[in-house]
């Protein structure tokens, strides 16, 4: 059985969208700094703070997997109740930047997955994780 050139078309679409790479830009937030920021010790992701809360509506409801793209490794991971996720990044330099482990009162935001990964709620705090 032989299939149509349209449909091997249709595959290597498929093939090369689902390999490209994460954007440097989403609105005005420069995406590049973002995830160049691990652990917001170089006080770029402060800068942006109010880039990243215009795209707050574009991010909610996107898969943990695609955040992870965009805004790279999360610096802190954690496990919730009824299989809840959060990815913590932080936004400003604090003890974090010398033990990823310590207590820290920088400011972060929390994104929040629900039961299926997807985004559901994003919170902006100071107190310590």
């Amino acid at each position: 059985m032989r299939f149509p050139a349209k449909i091997y078309t249709w595959i290597l679409i498929g093939f090369l969208t689902a390999c490209s790479s994460a954007p440097d830009k989403l609105g005005n937030l420069d995406l590049k700094k973002w995830r160049a920021d691990r652990g917001g010790c170089n006080n770029a992701r402060s800068t942006q703070k109010a880039d990243f809360k215009s795209i707050e509506k574009e991010l909610k409801g996107k898969f943990a997997d695609d955040i992870g793209k965009l805004l790279g490794r999360p610096d802190i991971h954690q496990l919730g109740e009824r299989n809840q996720k959060f990815y913590v990044y932080f936004l400003q330099k604090g003890p974090q930047c010398e033990d990823m482990k310590a207590k820290s009162e920088a400011e972060k935001v929390i994104l929040k997955f629900n039961a299926v990964g997807l985004l559901s709620e994003i919170t902006y705090q100071t107190r310590p994780l």
